[in-house]
């Protein structure tokens, strides 16, 4: 496994047209891997390619890549990173590229994380009793940040809760009402975006219906409770949409106490 980050040149045109399309930016993403086929889908529960982008700064975006194999992003670079800087020094090939297992190996039981995650929060619902349920997007914070605490046992992690005593419930809320999860995790959700855009045709020559996503990203700090659920959720993804640069959970170390 490799972990890889590629910053963005959201100046010029190749990169504002891949960050206007997650289709575009996920084939962009998969040229990456020759020896994989167009057709090729990864195995159920096996490590996967996925991807995700931090907007960082409006100016700044970064990708991130965690996949089986490690990516060549050459073609990256020249449509949508520096590939003057590149050419100059045949040691900086415009990405940054390194083993994924290192890390993986030493996650332990009760190791605390900082953790980011973007993923698509959805439920099945349906609007009437005699209508088939449909899967639908969480639109407000305590749904989405529900969606993830519902999962975080089958991921091998807990959100931590904040260190205040009482965790108070918001003004107006009584202990009968759903309290607002972010006065109690460590844990914050921003960055909303919906997705729209059309998919491919369909091997018959007709269009398909177009794809709409609600994505969030989650920002917190998590306890490891099972090594091995994590590792999986670190390379199989949490979520759908991972095509579309859903699901990918990374983890960074937190800042010590002075």
């Amino acid at each position: 496994m490799h972990l890889t980050r590629f910053r963005v040149n959201t100046a010029r045109s190749g990169a504002r047209r891949l960050l206007s399309s997650p289709q575009a930016m996920h084939a962009a993403v998969m040229s990456s891997f020759p020896a994989l086929l167009p057709t090729d889908t990864p195995p159920p529960d096996g490590p996967r390619v996925l991807w995700r982008l931090d907007h960082t700064t409006r100016a700044e975006v970064m990708l991130y890549i965690v996949s089986p194999d490690r990516p060549d992003l050459t073609h990256l670079v020249e449509q949508a990173g520096w590939p003057a800087a590149a050419a100059a020094d045949p040691n900086q090939p415009g990405w940054q590229s390194r083993p994924y297992a290192p890390l993986l190996d030493r996650l332990t039981t009760g190791q605390r994380w900082a953790f980011r995650l973007t993923a698509n929060p959805v439920h099945h619902a349906r609007r009437k009793d005699d209508e088939p349920t449909k899967r639908t997007a969480h639109l407000t914070g305590t749904h989405q940040m529900g969606w993830l605490l519902k999962r975080q046992d089958t991921c091998g992690f807990r959100v931590l809760e904040k260190t205040h005593a009482t965790r108070l419930l918001p003004r107006g809320t009584t202990h009968t009402n759903q309290p607002h999860h972010g006065d109690r995790y460590e844990l914050t959700v921003h960055d909303k975006r919906t997705l729209a855009f059309d998919k491919h045709t369909t091997p018959q020559g007709g269009r398909r219906p177009p794809v709409s996503l609600v994505t969030v990203t989650f920002d917190g700090r998590l306890e490891i409770t099972d090594p091995h659920l994590l590792r999986r959720a670190l390379t199989q993804g949490i979520g759908k949409a991972k095509a579309y640069g859903c699901g990918l959970l990374t983890l960074a170390p937190l800042p010590t106490a002075r």
